[in-house]
């Protein structure tokens, strides 16, 4: 009994996060274009609505699902973005080396040393409703963390065997880190990239709810909890708890499962990071 209940437990929150994206995705196909209704508007989760409706009389659980689509989108995107950048600034570190390695590392302390959410309000302030300024905002200020990650990674595998064997071979420092090294941290920058996906669903949903992320017309995450601080006044309490609640349980299922992808990577007796 306990063989199975112990993958089950580990596999939970990847379990919940394809019902989430699963959700967020058969929700609005099922429910067609969400209309407008002014005379439904405001009306509390029942057997017509199960979430509710908001102050437009949309259908609160079809617009969170959507809303929920395009935040995992974009945090994927983001996620992705910030990885890569991490990656090639980590990996192009080690292989310079010398005083290009100090140099970058000075740079990744300076933008570390930058609020992040000021700067992503700065930059997604410039073109306000534009996806890619959002985009922008959230991968150019999350990469530093991705690229000491892999530099330190990199840094205790250059002195591996098969490493000192390609360069006494006569392989340049680019060959070996493009070759060598930047396959060997395709775990590292795996894990990164997920447990970095809850960080772009806060971020994205931070930057719409202060008004500089997503026009109020493109469901969020962040639009949505942005349009219900009028609505909780009235008592309408339900349009701030469903995409709430919708927002919190995908970003800790995102953190879980990254926790447990970084602990099975984990080698046997050593840290990963």
């Amino acid at each position: 009994m306990a063989s199975y209940a112990t993958p089950l437990r580990r596999q939970w929150p990847w379990l919940l996060l394809l019902l989430i994206a699963t959700s967020a995705v058969v929700i609005p196909l099922l429910s067609g274009s969400p209309v407008a209704d002014f005379g439904e508007a405001l009306r509390a989760p029942g057997i017509g609505h199960l979430g509710g409706t908001d102050h437009s009389g949309y259908d609160l659980l079809t617009r969170t699902a959507e809303g929920l689509r395009i935040s995992l989108t974009m945090a994927a995107v983001c996620a992705v973005v910030a990885t890569g950048l991490g990656v090639l600034i980590g990996v192009g570190s080690v292989a310079a080396g010398g005083w290009v390695d100090a140099v970058v590392m000075r740079v990744v302390d300076g933008v570390n040393a930058l609020p992040h959410l000021v700067i992503g309000i700065v930059i997604a302030a410039m073109w306000r409703g534009e996806p890619l300024a959002i985009i922008a905002s959230i991968g150019l200020t999350h990469w530093p963390a991705v690229a000491r990650v892999v530099r330190a990674e990199l840094r205790s595998g250059a002195e591996a065997g098969w490493v000192r064997s390609a360069r006494l071979a006569g392989a340049s420092r680019w060959f070996v880190g493009r070759h060598h090294l930047l396959p060997a941290v395709g775990g590292q920058a795996l894990v990164s990239m997920v447990m970095l996906l809850p960080h772009a669903v806060w971020h994205e949903s931070t930057l719409s709810f202060l008004g500089v992320g997503l026009s109020p017309d493109r469901a969020s995450l962040g639009t949505l909890l942005g349009q219900s601080r009028g609505d909780v006044m009235s008592g309408a309490w339900w349009t701030l708890v469903v995409p709430a609640s919708a927002l919190l349980v995908t970003a800790l299922a995102v953190a879980a499962g990254g926790s447990g992808l970084r602990r099975r990577l984990q080698p046997p007796g050593g840290q990963v990071w």
